[in-house]
């Protein structure tokens, strides 16, 4: 069984990482590098780092903050946030990244996925899926951090970017995103029942427990949080300790 991952992530706003709830009223939760390098140290199995307004600002991901953290840790990281162009997939991996996620540029040109696998590798290319429920109980795809509504459906979006060459999918709940009542569980088990590559859970997970449900009901290979990290609630080796008195495969 390929152990689970845990992976910290750096909502980055101005050159800060910062949480909020939905997307909304975001507070400062420190420097990105120095939160990187901490989690390098914890254990983390990787680090994600999203400029979280540079789609929506029409600006590039900030490539020195990139670098920067790219020094301090010894685990992979994955860098997103106003990736439109394989040349950005280019910039952003020189600067040290591992892996590159797109979310609104490759809903608006899907091939932007096969162009980048094609010349980075699958492995390089992570597809973001920001979603949120609809009345009818399916997932809509939404753009912007949630401000954008899309007539995509989650399932299928994932289902098409595996076959344009995708690694990765990162599946966020908007509705979960910063409550810390927990993933989505009936979402991360559609999707990643859909598809063969990797799904990593991000958006409301606030305990131990939360990470258990996604692992075993939600089938994620991975799973994603930022505030209960950031501020102190849990530390990744307390996760990774419960998981493994749990029969959950974590690298220690």
């Amino acid at each position: 069984m390929l152990a689970k991952r845990i992976i910290p992530c750096l909502d980055v706003h101005d050159g800060r990482v910062v949480k909020g709830v939905n997307f909304k009223n975001l507070r400062d939760a420190g420097d990105p590098v120095e939160l990187a390098g901490l989690y390098s140290e914890m254990g983390a199995d990787e680090i994600v780092f999203l400029d979280i307004t540079a789609t929506h600002a029409a600006r590039r991901t900030v490539i020195d903050i990139v670098e920067k953290t790219a020094r301090c840790v010894f685990v992979p990281l994955t860098v997103g946030g106003g990736i439109r162009t394989v040349d950005d997939f280019r910039d952003i991996l020189r600067a040290g990244a591992d892996k590159i996620s797109v979310n609104s540029a490759a809903v608006r040109d899907k091939s932007l996925i096969s162009e980048a696998a094609k010349k980075f590798g699958s492995q390089c290319v992570v597809l973001a899926i920001d979603a949120k429920r609809r009345a009818d109980g399916s997932f809509q795809v939404v753009l912007n951090g949630g401000r954008i509504e899309t007539e995509l459906d989650a399932i299928e979006w994932a289902k098409e970017a595996e076959k344009l060459g995708a690694g990765e999918i990162m599946l966020n709940s908007i509705d979960a995103d910063g409550t810390k009542n927990g993933f989505d569980i009936e979402m991360t088990k559609a999707v990643a029942s859909s598809v063969r590559i990797p799904v990593i859970a991000s958006g409301g997970c606030g305990t131990l427990s939360h990470f258990y449900d996604v692992f075993t009901e939600g089938q994620a290979d991975a799973a994603l949080a930022a505030s209960i990290f950031h501020y102190g609630e849990l530390t990744v080796p307390q996760v990774k300790r419960y998981l493994s008195s749990r029969s959950i495969a974590v690298r220690m």
